[in-house]
């Protein structure tokens, strides 16, 4: 039976004057504030409490969101859908807002222009988080993949010649400003408080990726993503740049969206996302070097994708308890690094978003790299997520 109210039996040595032990107290600033409920029964010098954690209240009481993606499927079940609205208050949609979704080829083809239509999928999603008062991160404008290759294209034929630089900076125009207008005009744009601009358009040599938009446009395409994007996007909407493999680029990433900026010098871009993919195996303070870097540029910081999947990327491990216990503690050291960071000022950063939560549903299923199982039980990751140290693989 799948359970959603998240009740865990904790037991706690009662000191003399009614304290914690002092291994408790370590990092105190760090430790989820919960609810407890004391039983009445007492064994010897051990006392059974209630303790109900909900991720929302654990990253709300530092001013942070936590999300996770959204698909159609999810919201379809009765209890995914109350998993989620329990959990977090901030989603994205997994692919319905992504450009290969949200283009109607008959009436581009028709208008001479690109035409933006997002689809029943992507209103059922907005909808829900409508009624759930859930917040909602825009993902994503301009990318490289999931991109339909028939917009560089005269008359949108492939058969055709790519189009012009000017063509293909108004499509772009056009396209970005109808996104933000159309969801204006259908009564969403209210709940959205960051967009992904740009997608992954950094390799890990620093080199930028060669794609249509670069092809056609040039190096600047860049440039006029954000641009554009700020000419239309309200100031309740935070503009990003989003990426993977962060902690190996975050060189170059600095350097890149130092150019983001206009004719008087003033940022076109609001924040880095980081897609933080990553494995068990990897280095939590390797990592953080990266994540400091990126926060020295002063703009804000959000993770939009994490997972953290079982051994390396070469590697899968199986779920043993042992390897299933080592990504509660990577969760655990991971979440606390960021909010301590939070706590003491050193990142501007307002949101966390899991790339999931249940494994069966992970796009890495086969690493089971989210923090419920194919059940929707709790993991250690759940636990390591949610800051409760002793349930999360610590011994």
């Amino acid at each position: 039976m799948k359970k959603y109210f998240f009740v865990l039996m904790v037991f706690v040595l009662v000191m003399s004057l009614g304290g914690c032990k002092q291994d408790d107290k370590q990092g105190s600033d760090m430790t989820t504030e919960v609810t407890t409920e004391t039983s009445t029964e007492e064994a010897s010098s051990e006392e059974e409490k209630l303790v109900e954690v909900y991720l929302k209240d654990v990253y709300g009481s530092h001013n942070i969101k936590v999300g996770t993606c959204l698909s159609p499927q999810m919201v379809d079940d009765p209890e995914l859908s109350k998993l989620i609205t329990e959990q977090f208050n901030s989603v994205t949609m997994e692919n319905a807002m992504k450009p290969d979704y949200i283009f109607n080829k008959e009436k581009s083809i028709e208008a001479g222009d690109l035409v933006v239509e997002f689809n029943s999928d992507a209103i059922k999603m907005l909808d829900f988080a409508k009624a759930n008062n859930l917040a909602v991160r825009g993902h994503t404008l301009v990318w490289y993949s999931q991109t339909p290759d028939w917009i560089f294209y005269e008359d949108f034929d492939t058969s055709k010649d790519f189009v012009s630089r000017d063509v293909m900076l108004a499509r772009m125009e056009s396209f970005i400003r109808q996104v933000f207008e159309k969801l204006d005009e259908m009564g969403y744009l209210d709940l959205f408080y960051a967009y992904d601009v740009v997608n992954e358009a950094w390799m890990e040599d620093g080199s930028m990726r060669s794609n249509n938009w670069s092809t056609i446009i040039g190096e600047d395409y860049l440039w006029y993503s954000f641009y554009f994007a700020n000419k239309y996007a309200p100031e309740s909407v935070d503009l990003y740049y989003n990426d993977y493999n962060e902690q190996f680029k975050a060189g170059a990433l600095v350097r890149f969206v130092e150019t983001l900026v206009d004719e008087d010098g003033n940022y076109l871009i609001d924040g880095i996302g980081l897609q933080a993919h990553l494995y068990t195996f990897d280095n939590v303070f390797s990592y953080f070097k990266a994540v400091d870097k990126l926060a020295g540029t002063g703009l804000k910081i959000e993770v939009t994708e994490l997972d953290v999947s079982l051994g390396s990327w070469q590697n899968t491990l199986d779920a043993t308890d042992e390897n299933l216990k080592a990504q509660g503690k990577f969760y655990y050291d991971l979440i606390k690094g960021f909010i301590d960071r939070v706590d003491a000022g050193t990142i501007n950063m307002d949101a966390i978003t899991f790339w999931g939560f249940e494994d069966s549903l992970s796009w890495r299923s086969e690493a089971s790299p989210l923090l419920f199982d194919k059940d929707s039980n709790p993991k250690y990751a759940y636990y390591g997520a949610a800051q409760v140290k002793e349930l999360s693989g610590y011994e």
